[in-house]
């Protein structure tokens, strides 16, 4: 196990403990606000959660096209493994 003697080393490493503390303190408050966003614009225009949420992350990360791509890929291998057919 490694000893940490010197007392400025420690202080570093309090002060990182601290401040990254802060920043999950942050993280929480912000996922709880997120999941408020979300429970009260679905409850108001009766939209499904998780479709919501997907859209949601869709449009943080700016790739609609890759989403759509991703699904349609889905779909063939979907149908080309189980004979089957979406329509």
């Amino acid at each position: 196990m490694t000893q940490i003697s010197n007392p400025a080393d420690r202080k570093a490493i309090s002060g990182a403990l601290q401040e990254i503390s802060d920043s999950m303190t942050r993280i929480a408050a912000e996922r709880e606000l997120i999941k408020e966003a979300i429970n009260e614009t679905c409850a108001k225009y009766n939209l499904d959660k998780k479709v919501f949420r997907r859209m949601t992350r869709v449009h943080h990360r700016r790739n609609f096209s890759e989403e759509v791509a991703e699904h349609e890929h889905f779909e063939q291998l979907y149908e080309t493994i189980t004979n089957t057919t979406s329509a």
